[in-house]
């Protein structure tokens, strides 16, 4: 009886836990790189990646890293409640000519707490 009893009580308490896992926040990014084809250099360009939540709990971007200090990003600072968007506007600086491609990388309470987002092109 007794093991019993302490296999029901791991039982419900692995539900229990799998049950609190799912009720996360989840992004939803209508795309993850974005492609600017070519530019001119000396000349900033600007690309605002929308997402949507769609989880169950408000998304918290705690912060988004540039790979490099031609890049800076702008992103919504309030919660974003579930089913609702947001925006994460990244800006290049080009300085040099040749193929790029920078990545940012957006720390949150999701469900996957690193996201890593891509720009890209040619500067000539």
């Amino acid at each position: 009886m007794k093991k019993f009893l302490a296999v029901l009580t791991v039982i419900i308490a692995f539900v229990g836990f799998t049950a609190m896992q799912t009720s996360q926040s989840e992004f939803k990014f209508e795309k993850e790189t974005h492609d600017f084809g070519k530019i001119a250099q000396g000349t900033p360009v600007s690309y605002s990646f929308k997402f949507s939540n769609a989880g169950s709990e408000p998304i918290i971007i705690s912060d988004v890293k540039p790979s490099c200090g031609c890049s800076v990003a702008e992103f919504t600072k309030t919660p974003i409640k579930p089913g609702d968007t947001g925006t994460i506007k990244v800006t290049f600086n080009a300085a040099s000519k040749a193929p790029f491609t920078k990545s940012f990388t957006v720390t949150s309470n999701t469900k996957t707490p690193v996201k890593t987002l891509y720009i890209k092109g040619i500067v000539e």
